[in-house]
């Protein structure tokens, strides 16, 4: 693959007029914003928060995604980001190794990838190159409160109280998407509960840490806990995963949240109490359930659904930022090479996705029970399956399970670019 950056355009080789709203400006969001403005398209993006979130657990890249990165021009970008990850090692209570996977292991696939970098610097990647593109109506602080199809576009009412038209809206808001509540219905008709929840935080980087791996550590009663590399040395990324019943009482409770943390961590060894402790000083604490989103269709009139906001499949798949930037690439292509009949690009956007996020949403084996056991002897022999996967005897295997959605066939919109 060779570094290339290549601007979209249209059919007719000309910029559109087309409304386009973008609502989210997450990964997804920023992607499918930079690609559409390559094709002459300026879309308009709205986001919540008021400022870019920095920061933020790591993201890979791997397969398709590496391809498509390369072809938006944002390896560059990424590599100066890229965090120096070396792979994934397993301690006891004592701290002691038990494990070790280096990332060359599985040749970058494994669940240490080749390129790892924070969520918030792959955004800041993003957010440069739109800026270079020329930029796009950005609006942070807010969000999208109303909307009302015909047969000629949407109108929309923002939460500060303009209102305008468009004639596509791309809800890229996440997990927990208001534009999917607003046009498809609510939310728990499309999502799965997994079986646990995830927390993410940064926190001083203890000395018992090996600089460059992330080290992970099972507790008894289906806990894990784990320190991941950041992009100084001096902090790391706390991980936290907790398997129980669903409560949704702990949906935007940060007390109740840390509440359960502090019980599943209470005399769990190794730096589980220094986690515990760093948790209620962190200024990035997240928390949230491991869900599943799976739609009988992504769009809906000219509304469409992009990355987690309309398929996605939690962290345990390892393939969420795959599935934004492919499935944004996908959505700018279609949308260039079709930009007088926005149905049909939708309908095209989701026909050439649908096989690799099917592929992409797929757990694995045992999901989040396999992950996470109850007892010392589910950990012993959690860490033996482990072992044996990483045998020579065992490779062919693992490399087939890992390499799932590499053959998926990366459409080519060339027909649709010129080279900047």
């Amino acid at each position: 693959m060779s570094e290339r950056s290549e601007r979209p355009v249209n059919a007719d080789n000309h910029s559109t007029e087309l409304r386009i709203l973008i609502a989210g400006g997450g990964i997804g969001g920023n992607a499918v914003a930079l690609q559409l403005l390559r094709a002459g398209i300026r879309a308009t993006v709205v986001e919540r928060a008021e400022a870019p979130r920095p920061g933020g657990q790591a993201v890979d890249l791997r397969g398709p995604s590496c391809e498509v990165a390369e072809r938006m021009g944002l390896m560059p970008g990424i590599r100066k980001y890229q965090l120096d990850e070396r792979g994934m090692k397993f301690v006891d209570a004592a701290g002691r190794e038990v494990l070790r996977m280096p990332t060359e292991l599985f040749d970058g696939k494994g669940a240490v990838a080749e390129i790892e970098l924070t969520r918030g610097d792959l955004n800041q990647v993003l957010l440069d190159a739109l800026a270079e593109a020329g930029g796009v109506d950005y609006r942070y602080g807010e969000w999208i409160v109303e909307l009302t199809q015909d047969e000629a576009g949407i109108e929309v009412t923002f939460a500060s109280g303009v209102q305008q038209r468009f004639d596509i809206v791309i809800g890229a808001d996440g997990l927990h998407s208001g534009t999917r509540r607003m046009v498809f219905g609510p939310e728990d008709e499309f999502s799965t509960y997994l079986g646990g929840y995830m927390s993410f935080f940064t926190l001083p980087t203890p000395d018992s840490v090996e600089n460059n791996w992330f080290t992970m550590h099972s507790l008894v009663g289906a806990t894990n806990i784990g320190l991941r590399p950041d992009t100084d040395p001096a902090t790391s990324k706390a991980l936290v995963t907790i398997r129980t019943k669903a409560d949704p009482a702990l949906r935007r409770d940060v007390s109740a949240q840390q509440d359960l943390i502090r019980q599943r961590l209470a005399d769990g060894g190794w730096e589980a109490a220094r986690i515990t402790a760093a948790m209620a000083e962190a200024t990035d604490f997240y928390f949230d359930d491991l869900a599943r989103i799976d739609m009988p269709t992504w769009s809906k009139g000219r509304v469409v659904l992009l990355g987690d906001a309309g398929y996605c499949g939690s962290p345990l798949t390892g393939n969420g930022t795959a599935m934004a930037l492919i499935g944004a690439y996908v959505l700018a292509g279609e949308i260039a090479t079709h930009p007088g009949d926005p149905e049909l690009a939708l309908a095209r956007y989701e026909e050439v996705l649908r096989p690799f996020i099917a592929k992409a949403q797929e757990l694995p084996p045992g999901g989040l029970k396999a992950m996470t056991p109850q007892s010392n002897f589910g950990i012993r022999a959690g860490q033996a399956v482990s072992k044996l996967m990483t045998s020579k005897a065992m490779k062919p295997l693992m490399m087939k399970m890992l390499s799932k959605t590499e053959s998926y066939d990366l459409p080519d919109y060339s027909a649709q670019t010129v080279q900047r």
